[in-house]
């Protein structure tokens, strides 16, 4: 059973989320290593204080994917694949070897800093559940102004979107979105709009800097955000990781994607449980595990045996 690595992004945080994680050597030497890139304890970056800035929200969930992923293939877990969502793509990324992590740490600090920059209130994310894809642009297509834009964002189930833009014109989308039968319209605890033309500065700037980074041809396949297509060589990931903040992230795509390329066991690095979630409730044939919702030693079980048991 081939194995993909799930990695979350912003929004699945939790405080307290590095100090849970497994005691095994590979993941302190990574938040060691973390620590070093950063100038300062990354541990201390999970506290409900500093996870109230995007900064300290995306670097916790760098290193505490990469940490993970790491400690998963020194216990014998070989992945096919590697996929994340937003800020996730970037601890994918590094267990791919593309990135460094000390040079993913520092561009995750450069796109959380220039994020909050660009955008620091009126502006976020929010989540409609029972409407398509193609309902939810209408909607938007609605009602979208210059002065409220409001932009279809992730796709991340055929009937799970995420919108992003201005509050005033996300509140016209989710109120039409509720009259049009959407069994859930919310606000997301995101205070940026992520994954839209509104970031394409900071996408820019990533650009340059990565351009400027010598990257490594990947070990594992990554699959991207944008397209949602495998990719195999560092130009076109380094492409991905660009630009993904500034374009929807066509989730649901990557993962069908994930069981075209025959993984059948979907591990996500923590703390996130909603990429779990979604590929529980999308697809029938594969198996999935939210390494943070359960024991360390479980997930390896899990992925020794290849078959989900119940956590204990």
């Amino acid at each position: 059973m081939n194995v993909a690595f799930l990695f979350p992004g912003q929004g699945s945080q939790v405080p307290g989320m590095l100090h849970a994680l497994p005691d095994h050597p590979s993941i302190a030497r990574t938040l060691d290593e973390v620590s070093e890139a950063l100038g300062e304890n990354v541990v201390e970056l999970d506290s409900p204080e500093a996870l109230r800035s995007t900064v300290s929200v995306q670097l916790a969930l760098l290193a505490s994917g990469v940490a993970v992923a790491r400690a998963l293939v020194a216990e014998g877990v070989e992945p096919e694949a590697v996929a994340g969502m937003s800020a996730g793509a970037y601890a994918a990324a590094v267990t791919a070897g593309v990135l460094n992590l000390a040079d993913g740490v520092r561009l995750m600090k450069q796109r959380a800093e220039r994020m909050m920059e660009l955008y620091p209130k009126g502006y976020g994310l929010a989540a409609i559940v029972g409407l398509t894809e193609k309902q939810v642009s209408a909607l938007v297509e609605e009602a979208y102004t210059a002065q409220n834009p409001v932009y279809v964002g992730n796709i991340n189930a055929p009937r799970q979107i995420v919108i992003a833009g201005s509050y005033e014109g996300m509140d016209k989308v989710l109120k039409a979105a509720r009259k049009r039968g959407a069994r859930k319209a919310v606000h997301l605890d995101v205070s940026e709009p992520s994954h839209c033309p509104l970031l394409q500065p900071v996408a820019d700037t990533l650009t340059k800097s990565l351009q400027a980074l010598h990257l490594h041809e990947p070990k594992l396949i990554y699959v991207a955000n944008v397209t949602g297509r495998a990719l195999r060589t560092e130009e076109a990931i380094s492409e991905d990781l660009a630009i993904n903040i500034a374009h929807g992230v066509r989730w649901y795509d990557a993962t069908t994607v994930l069981t075209e390329l025959g993984c059948r066991l979907f591990l996500e690095m923590p703390p996130g449980h909603v990429l779990t979630e979604l590929g529980r409730e999308t697809f029938s044939g594969v198996r999935t595990l939210a390494v943070g919702e359960t024991s360390f030693a479980h997930a390896l079980l899990v992925a020794a045996k290849g078959k989900l048991q119940k956590p204990t």
